[in-house]
């Protein structure tokens, strides 16, 4: 029996599920001006950019999720108040959108969904198929 599908949508939905977590993490850090170690650096928001998985000596196929900072600027708002403000009252705040990391969210579960009735689907065949 050929598993490629199976295997090739497995890889997906952990991908997937790295994209998700990543999502979580932009959401979360939407508001961080500072990083581990207490200094003033804005968080820089993360994407998982998908990579094609093929090795023919292996006979495996899929995808792959490298996750990479997103090098868009920084918003930079005046908050002369604000611990991190800089000489002339402004803060760099991250570049996370909370409305963008949801639109991305709900294409991860669209995808992830896929993915699952894929190898559901497969699975059925090959069910149907030991039954004849």
């Amino acid at each position: 029996m050929d598993l490629d599908l199976i295997n090739t949508a497995a890889s997906a939905l952990l991908t997937e599920r790295i994209r998700m977590n990543t999502i979580a993490s932009n959401i979360a850090n939407a508001h961080t001006t500072r990083d581990a170690n207490g200094d003033s650096n804005a968080y820089r928001r993360k994407v998982v950019n998908f990579q094609s998985i093929l090795d023919n000596q292996n006979n495996v196929s899929g995808v792959q999720g490298v996750i990479e900072e997103d090098q868009s600027d920084l918003k930079m708002i005046f908050d002369p108040g604000h611990p991190d403000a800089d000489q002339d009252g402004y803060v760099f705040y991250p570049n996370v959108s909370t409305e963008q990391e949801m639109v991305d969210m709900l294409s991860a579960k669209a995808s992830y969904e896929a993915n699952l009735k894929t190898i559901q689907v497969t699975k059925q065949m090959f069910n149907s198929a030991l039954e004849i």
